[in-house]
């Protein structure tokens, strides 16, 4: 891959760092170390792709070995074992957080989330990785959200993710959360599908109008959380997002960013008219949610990829076992 991040520092990519945290959207650490981006972030279907790639060939047979010593699920084990060394890896690249998510298939289940971010954390406690480096990520889903409370009242910092609707980031704030990350291009694909329209100006762009609300309602109530904008199509909605927290970005909308020239203006305010105050209990959260058919789509259709890609990391590797 070429490194064009570094050989172009006044590029758009160098721009945007003037407003925003970018966290690299890989499990590639070759690819994170090349644009030296501030966070980075793991899911399954990351690391899936990254384990068949040969120079990760050595932390695959790590996890194999992991888990032909394990008790029970062995192919679990040695799936959370290659969750952890591949965040144990990108820890040396990123200078601050790295997340790392919670099996998709414990979405709905609050004792098992918290129960599996707490292993997770052992595992990189023996790895030698510093606990405060890591974020837990957690469906936002009422059993997660909860998790989130309960993790970050002991001081365990967490990542809401497959976040699409307001009522989702502020149940997410009310728990506590360090981070939410509502996925821009996700719920632009959903409203393309159902409007039948092949492309959005940025200015009219639903994920990136829904991000801005998100955005906009944190910072009105001072919230500590920080919303980092995920899951994006284009440079053009990256851009159209400059001053989000954080903008989460795979390498080849970097690469793109990295060889573009010209200034980058902020588009996102600290703070602008205070929003209504959104109720966040159980009952009024749920109504919300499954008001919003887009944000009910997503989060189902996010939490069944995510399950299905955990699934066929464990298969690959059962198949090593």
């Amino acid at each position: 891959m070429q490194d064009t991040a570094k050989k172009s520092p006044g590029n758009a990519l160098e721009a945007l760092r003037g407003h925003s945290v970018v966290v690299a959207d890989t499990g590639e650490f070759e690819a994170i170390r090349a644009f030296a981006p501030t966070d980075a972030t793991t899911n399954p279907t990351l690391v899936l792709a990254a384990a068949k790639l040969p120079e990760y060939e050595g932390l695959v047979a790590d996890a194999v070995a992991h888990g032909r010593a394990a008790s029970g699920d062995r192919a679990a084990a040695a799936a959370s074992r290659l969750m952890t060394l591949f965040g144990r890896e990108i820890v040396g690249v990123v200078p601050r957080y790295v997340s790392t998510e919670v099996d998709a298939r414990l979405s709905f289940d609050t004792a098992g989330t918290v129960a599996q971010a707490y292993r997770l954390l052992a595992a990189y406690d023996e790895l030698g990785v510093d606990r405060d480096r890591i974020l837990i990520k957690i469906a936002s889903t009422w059993e997660g959200l909860r998790a989130a409370r309960v993790l970050e009242s002991q001081g365990v910092r967490c990542n809401l993710t497959l976040m699409f609707s307001p009522v989702q980031a502020a149940a997410a704030c009310d728990a506590g959360a360090t981070l939410i990350s509502p996925f821009v291009g996700r719920i632009t694909d959903w409203y393309k599908a159902h409007e039948g329209v092949e492309a959005y100006a940025p200015e009219a762009d639903p994920g990136v109008l829904s991000v801005r609300r998100i955005h906009g309602y944190v910072k009105a109530y001072g919230y500590p959380t920080q919303v980092m904008a995920a899951s994006f199509r284009n440079r053009d909605q990256i851009l159209a997002l400059a001053g989000c927290d954080l903008l989460t970005i795979s390498p080849k909308l970097l690469d793109e960013l990295a060889g573009l020239s010209g200034p980058v203006p902020r588009r996102l305010p600290d703070a602008g008219a205070e929003p209504a105050r959104m109720r966040t209990d159980e009952a009024a959260f749920r109504r919300a949610l499954n008001d919003d058919a887009m944000a009910t789509e997503k989060l189902a259709e996010g939490i069944r990829r995510f399950a299905a890609d955990q699934e066929a990391l464990e298969a690959m590797l059962a198949a090593q076992l």
